[in-house]
């Protein structure tokens, strides 16, 4: 029997179970998660995030190229810093950037 695709609600659910699942001072992409879930639809985690991301560690996804969410970067690196997520200088936007390569989380799979 083929599985059934997720609801939008259900696709909620899973986004913040994702998000509140990374450790500190590690990250994902909007399409990292998107793409745990089986889907393509990054711009769906990213409306998840803007309207639940409030209570969640929303600093720890981050957009492609390792920079921070839009609009968010001062805040974000506080809680960047404060977790130890290793960063690079950045000559655009917020004059850093995520070091994806090393701070990038992937869910274990059960």
């Amino acid at each position: 029997m083929a599985e059934s695709t997720p609801s939008r609600a259900e696709f909620a659910e899973n986004v913040l179970e994702i998000v509140q699942a990374i450790p500190p001072g590690r990250v994902m992409t909007y399409d990292d998660i998107a793409a745990v879930l089986g889907s393509r639809a990054s711009r769906m985690v990213g409306q998840v995030m803007s309207r639940s991301g409030g209570d969640l560690p929303w600093w720890r996804v981050i957009r492609a190229g390792g920079h921070p969410p839009l609009c968010h970067d001062a805040e974000a690196l506080e809680h960047y810093e404060a977790e130890g997520t290793p960063l690079l200088p950045s000559a655009v936007e917020a004059g850093y950037r995520i070091d994806y390569r090393t701070s990038r989380w992937t869910p274990p799979f059960d």
